[in-house]
């Protein structure tokens, strides 16, 4: 088992920043592909970002790609998402999620990934 725990949320103005983070426990962290997911409200869940467990690989959501910066250390559990130049429509509920995978591997589809956080409110305001 893995849990996750996600914080940095709040309230920001368009063109603002904030990081998230996702503190990691239980099973070895480093074997897992880690996820950025949002839903907005009356919107389905949606992909954002994801990272493998080597680190050297990311791939981001079209609409976020050059503005939001996925990381993690594995030494501390931690994975982040580093959000800038906001914009309303960033405005959502953003999860964190774990998944097993080989080293270089990383996750696009919500299937692939086995833990999942309680998520944090992201508020941009225009």
């Amino acid at each position: 088992q893995v849990q996750l725990v996600e914080s940095g949320g709040g309230l920001v103005q368009a063109g603002g920043s904030l990081r998230l983070s996702c503190a990691a426990s239980g099973r070895t962290f480093s074997s897992y592909a880690m996820g950025w997911f949002r839903q907005a409200p009356g919107k389905e869940r949606e992909f954002v970002a994801a990272i493998s467990w080597s680190g050297g690989n990311t791939y981001y959501a079209d609409s976020v790609k050059g503005r939001f910066t996925i990381s993690r250390d594995k030494a501390k559990n931690m994975l982040y998402l580093q959000m800038n130049s906001l914009k309303p429509e960033d405005t959502a509920v953003y999860y964190c999620a774990a998944g097993v995978a080989a080293y270089g591997s990383l996750y696009r589809a919500e299937e692939r990934y086995d833990y999942w956080g309680q998520g944090t409110q992201v508020t941009v305001s225009s």
